[in-house]
């Protein structure tokens, strides 16, 4: 069980668009009591499990044990060489959500810097869950988390991660009628795994659905 006691700062701050330095000591005063807020808020948890057999076509794969079929070249790219799958959602609950909304109502700052900080802490519930997947397959090969929206592989195949997860039932993720998320700070993901090792995959702005809208392309920054 993953504990959410510290927010990564810097990667918070990258999210409010804040470059180089440190914000005022009157800023980082109210950074610190967003966090407070959000961690008591927050109720971090995953889910994840392994799929055998992956089957790869020229713009899709069939994950038959699951009984998906995912679409899209990128997700063929991305898997290409590996045997099984990792299918993993994350969620910080629906008390982020509404500890958002209510900054919104009362104080837009708050709202921004708390939205920052929830972004930040469902990365780091993220990377938790990737960081316990490879120690219980320490002797294969593992790709980097792909999620829907991501090149061309649809964020309508969330919904199908959710079911094969169970995911409602377990840790109370669902999927909105807009294929959005509840609660919305919640991310589903992909991990290919292999016997033999895989060529190395970089991450790469070019196959991400917001590259033309991303804040962080825009001051000359990645997100990964």
């Amino acid at each position: 069980m993953f504990v959410l006691d510290k927010i990564n700062r810097e990667e918070a701050l990258r999210y409010m668009g804040c470059r180089g330095g440190q914000p005022d000591e009157g800023t980082l005063a109210v950074i610190d009591d967003c966090e407070k807020a959000l961690i008591a808020a927050a109720v971090p948890r995953y889910l994840y499990r392994r799929f055998d057999g992956v089957v790869i076509d020229k713009d899709s794969v069939t994950i038959t044990e699951a009984g998906i079929r995912l679409r899209g070249r990128s997700i063929a790219e991305h898997l290409d060489g590996c045997e099984s799958a990792v299918l993993m959602c994350a969620t910080i609950s629906s008390g982020v959500d509404k500890l958002i909304r209510r900054c919104q109502t009362t104080d837009m700052a708050k709202a921004v810097i708390t939205d920052a900080l929830a972004s930040a802490a469902i990365e780091q519930v993220c990377n938790a869950a990737e960081e316990e997947i490879g120690a219980l397959f320490p002797d294969e090969y593992k790709t980097w988390r792909f999620s829907p929206g991501y090149g061309d592989l649809p964020l309508e195949h969330q919904g199908e991660l959710l079911r094969v997860l169970d995911a409602q039932r377990k840790i109370g993720l669902t999927l909105g009628r807009s294929t959005m998320l509840i609660p919305t700070k919640s991310v589903t993901a992909v991990i290919g795994i292999s016997s033999s090792e895989l060529p190395r995959r970089k991450r790469s702005c070019a196959c991400c659905t917001m590259a033309k809208n991303c804040k962080f392309r825009k001051t000359g920054e990645r997100c990964v």
